[in-house]
């Protein structure tokens, strides 16, 4: 039995990725899929962005997190939720950044630099990084991300690659984003009090 040092955790992304990726099952194989899956899924990006940005703006509880002014960009920011338009400049300027991340995860490699980018992406979404005025609850990201899932999935299937090809893609995207999604997750929680702890 491995023993692994809980404290260190939640302290230290390099060990907690490395704990993550280990009992996940992503390696090599994962992000050579991923990589593989690049040119065939670049020109469905802008697709999976609109998708993720139509999704956003049918509720109010998500659409309202785009008023605020970003982080990073320094243009108009809207009145209020009701003016607030799919070809304002700060949503252009918001879906770059989402086209970016995609392209990201089949492109680049998976070293500490791709790590703290992906912890960033979770921590940004919260008042620790990026605009103070951003707090984005995270029964919200748990539904994007959800959605987000189902999308790249939807996607990988609608390729008609080879069958062996499809299931490592698909396989390699399943254990990354539950990745994310506890490199998202972990920007919400205090810290957890080890048993035996004082």
């Amino acid at each position: 039995m491995k023993k692994i040092d809980e404290a260190r955790l939640e302290k230290d992304l390099g060990y907690r990725a490395a704990y993550l990726q280990e009992f996940i099952g992503f390696g090599a194989d994962d992000v050579k899929a991923l990589h593989g899956a690049a040119a065939v899924l670049a020109p469905l990006v802008p697709t999976l962005v609109d998708a993720v940005y139509d999704k956003l703006f049918g509720y109010d509880c998500t659409k309202r997190h785009f008023v605020p002014r970003q982080f990073g960009y320094e243009g108009a920011v809207p009145k209020d939720l009701q003016s607030l338009e799919m070809d304002h400049e700060m949503i252009q300027f918001r879906k770059q950044h989402l086209g970016r991340y995609l392209a990201a995860l089949v492109t680049r490699d998976y070293d500490g630099k791709m790590l703290e980018y992906l912890d960033t992406v979770g921590k940004i979404h919260t008042p620790k990084a990026g605009s103070k005025e951003l707090d984005v609850p995270l029964v919200q990201m748990n539904a994007l991300m959800g959605f987000v899932a189902d999308a790249v999935t939807a996607t990988v299937l609608s390729l008609g690659l080879p069958r062996d090809v499809e299931v490592a893609t698909q396989r390699a995207f399943g254990k990354l984003l539950w990745i994310q999604n506890d490199l998202i997750t972990r920007h919400y929680q205090a810290t957890p009090q080890l048993a035996g702890a004082h």
